[in-house]
């Protein structure tokens, strides 16, 4: 029996110290999307806009005007080239950014030098909390990659500082990806930045050395100027919020003190236990800080859960937006543990528990897939009236919601080609159909004017017709936060005008102006309805109903 366990435990330890294991889970829980079927997803026709205007050519400012950076949509652009223009395109390109993911978080444990046990574990808290869920591309989950390829680079070179040009090469690395990540999203962009700055005075107090903080600045200014500087004659300063009018400023010291203290309940709970095994450890501070492993851990971990809780308010859309914290948090917690109790993680006896252990505490991302599949296939519905015939109470069926919408189980495909894979409510393949089939596309051709305030953005692709280009016009219409006054009045002018031949809205009554009630309004003076059928949303609180007007 012994000698059994010391082959299994030599096996192990050749798959660890290879990096074998690591990269199989990396990869192979990014592809799980590539062999399974989506609903339609909310917002997503904001990665698709994007996406199909860079694959057309267009350039970001002077063809469309956005609120931040473009280099969220450089990748599925990429994809839309190589794949072809679909919406699941977009679920591809999310696998390769997912993979990408999964090595940038990797390499940073490996920079701070952790048990291959420890690293394991970790980076399988990563995969399934913040990767596996996440088969859809957003620019609050990218612009966090983009973070975590920074701090890749940079931990590449504090964990061996040196004067070689790889060194260098690091550090310049570090920078770019900041750039990248400030031109993706600007508050984690700003926190980036600071973060590296952070770090690298840091490592100028542990090493005496000022150069690489200057050099780090030199890089990330240029990168930046290269970034923005070909936009500025296209009314960059107008879109790009920095705070200034008509931008407001999402950033409020009150709504993070609040939210962390009525809130974060994982974030304070984490908190506690990394106190409790520093003082288990009896941490000399001084001596503690000066250990440069020990305090690069220590900030790193302290920083992202600060970062959480700041995103949390800054960046609220999905509410889960934060949860990268889970990972870095349960890796030091790790790292601790090994040093407080003396247990080597790599051991098998002390890896295979912990790694079910957190299998167990996450198994709720692999339910709800596997829950979603058989509830489709099965095509449950709940019932409040048992097969006796009495009435069924249970805590499915005690509230009586009158939710209007469609059971995504009732969800279907649909033969057009952009919306391959992609199931949406029937009435909603039923209208798009009824839109291709509209006389006016062979009328005009190509001539056709068209404005789509919808989240079907893919009708460009489906039927097609033309996308509108102007400095002036938004990428998509949140009245205050994509889109202003200046714009909703350009809109209006056009539509008193009738300068479109056909107009798509989507009316969404539970959203604060997701597309501006405003235009609604003129639309209703100035064109006819002549059909409406129900949005790709799930539930009534944000139901919409897309709205079909010709002149």
């Amino acid at each position: 029996m012994s000698n059994l366990t010391t082959r299994f435990q030599g096996l192990f330890d050749k798959l660890l110290q290879k990096g074998w294991a690591e990269w199989a889970m990396i990869i192979l829980l990014a592809m799980v999307p590539l062999f399974t079927h989506f609903p339609f997803r909310v917002n997503i026709f904001l990665s698709w806009e994007g996406a199909y205007r860079l694959y057309e050519g267009q350039v970001p400012y002077r063809d469309f005007g956005i609120p931040m950076g473009y280099m969220y949509w450089v990748v599925p652009a990429v994809f839309f080239k190589i794949f072809g223009p679909a919406m699941i395109t977009l679920v591809k390109a999310q696998v390769f950014i997912n993979i990408i993911s999964g090595f940038a978080f990797r390499s940073i444990l490996k920079s701070l030098g952790l048990d291959r046990g420890i690293r394991f574990i970790a980076l399988f808290v990563y995969c399934v909390s913040y990767s596996f869920f996440n088969f859809w591309p957003w620019y609050n989950h990218t612009v966090i990659v983009y973070e975590f390829l920074t701090l890749a680079f940079l931990f590449r070179y504090l964990g061996t500082p040196g004067t070689g040009w790889r060194s260098w090469l690091n550090l310049i690395g570090a920078a770019l990806f900041t750039g990248i990540t400030f031109m993706t999203k600007q508050d984690v962009g700003g926190m980036t930045l600071l973060l590296g700055l952070f770090f690298l005075a840091y490592g100028w107090w542990l090493d005496r050395r000022f150069k690489p903080v200057l050099v780090y600045l030199i890089a990330t200014a240029f990168f930046l100027f290269l970034f923005i500087f070909p936009f500025l004659s296209y009314s960059f300063g107008y879109w790009f919020n920095h705070g200034q009018p008509p931008h407001t400023a999402r950033f409020s010291m009150g709504d993070i003190i609040g939210d962390f203290f009525n809130h974060s309940q994982w974030i304070k709970f984490y908190l506690l236990l990394i106190l409790l095994f520093l003082l288990g450890k009896r941490t000399k501070w001084l001596a503690f800080l000066k250990d440069r492993k020990n305090g690069l851990f220590f900030f790193l971990v302290i920083a992202i859960l600060g970062e959480a809780v700041v995103i949390q308010v800054t960046s609220y859309t999905p509410p889960d937006n934060n949860i990268f914290f889970h990972s870095f948090a349960i890796a030091y917690l790790l790292f601790l543990a090994a040093e407080v109790f003396d247990i080597r993680f790599s051991q098998l006896r002390y890896f295979f528990p912990a790694l079910l252990g957190v299998a167990l505490w996450w198994s709720g991302v692999f339910w709800k897939y596997l829950d979603r599949f058989t509830a489709r296939s099965a095509g449950k519905e709940e019932t409040t009236q048992a097969v006796s015939g009495e009435n069924l109470v249970n805590r499915n069926t005690f509230m009586i919601i009158k939710d209007s919408s469609i059971p995504e189980a009732q969800w279907v495909f649909s033969d057009i080609p952009v919306f391959k894979g992609i199931y949406m409510p029937a009435p909603t393949v039923d209208g798009i159909k009824r839109i291709q089939a509209m006389p006016v596309w062979k009328e005009k051709g190509s001539e056709v004017n068209v404005l789509n305030m919808t989240e079907l953005t893919p009708l460009a692709e489906a039927i097609p017709f033309k996308l509108e280009r102007s400095p002036n016009y938004p990428l998509w219409y949140h009245l205050g936060v994509s889109m202003f006054n200046r714009e909703a009045e350009m809109f209006e002018k056009r539509i008193g005008q009738k300068e479109y031949d056909v107009v798509f809205f989507e009316y969404i009554k539970g959203l604060n102006n997701f597309y501006p009630f405003r235009v609604r309004d003129s639309l209703q003076a100035h064109y006819h309805k002549i059909d409406s059928f129900y949005a790709p949303r799930r539930g009534m609180e944000t139901m919409g109903i897309i709205e079909i007007y010709t002149k």
